[in-house]
């Protein structure tokens, strides 16, 4: 059974409004306080002026830039880390038990040492992001690498292509598919890692206006805030999907027909 894309959506949407009407009908039908959980109305109307009189702006663009930084600096690593891994079993026997401790001491815990060596402001929310998504694009670069067609891998070898041209012309491309997915889950991590570090002592930032509206005791202000956060949230991950569909689009032939016989000569 085929499935409509378009039918799946407007379920979806329909799924959504249904969960809204049960929690308005909810909120008014028990007498809820709005601090213990406003109605989606409520909500809206708190997102609809912060929005408007601009409060939300300046803490959405710092949580953005964060994320940004963070999310670049750590793919950026985690990839070359990966690659250098894949290549060298010598490297990966010496250097993986300390990428592996870095990811098991929680980034919570780390969050106000960080605060503490490098002060306040964005740059200990941008290491701390890049330290969380780092390991997803580390791991899948490594298993994209080292999952390369052992055919195609002996072919490139028959036409004398050196190590580097196989690394750039086969294994990456083979294993573009594993690092996008890294990709996708770094940044789902990354807006994780903004909000978590925001916690901890930001001044700007959607992590920042969550604690600030608990400490004002405004569950609305908080509800709202998170809306941001989950939009925000979905808008990246749709943007990995877009960057993905365009990259893996006929990424194999393209590249392996591409492959000069007379440049691997040595």
């Amino acid at each position: 059974m085929s499935l409509n894309p378009c039918k799946a959506r407007l379920v979806s949407g329909a799924l959504l409004l249904i969960l809204l009407a049960l929690w308005e009908l909810a909120v008014r039908q028990w007498g809820l306080s709005a601090l213990v959980l406003p109605a989606p109305s409520a909500v809206a109307v708190a997102l609809w002026n912060g929005l408007a009189s601009g409060y939300f702006w300046p803490h959405l663009l710092s949580t953005l830039q964060a994320l940004l930084l963070g999310l670049a600096a750590g793919s950026a690593v985690g990839l070359l880390a990966g690659m250098v891994l894949a290549e060298s079993a010598w490297a990966e026997l010496v250097l993986k038990p300390y990428v592996v401790v870095s990811q098991v001491v929680p980034k919570l815990a780390l969050a106000p040492l960080f605060v503490l060596w490098f002060g306040f402001g964005m740059l200990p929310t941008v290491l701390i992001t890049a330290l969380i998504c780092f390991f997803p694009l580390m791991e899948n670069t490594l298993t994209g690498l080292r999952q390369v067609d052992a055919q195609r891998l002996q072919l490139f070898h028959m036409l004398g292509a050196t190590r580097l041209q196989t690394l750039l012309r086969l294994k990456l491309p083979m294993g573009l598919p594993a690092i996008l997915a890294g990709l996708r889950v770094a940044a789902v991590l990354a807006l994780v890692g903004v909000v978590v570090a925001e916690f901890m002592g930001a001044s700007q930032g959607l992590g920042a206006v969550v604690i600030a509206a608990q400490g004002m005791m405004d569950t609305t202000l908080m509800f709202a805030a998170l809306v941001l956060i989950a939009a925000l949230g979905l808008l990246l991950y749709q943007l990995c999907l877009l960057l993905e569909r365009r990259l893996l689009r006929g990424h194999l032939d393209s590249h392996f027909s591409s492959f000069d016989i007379s440049s691997r000569k040595h």
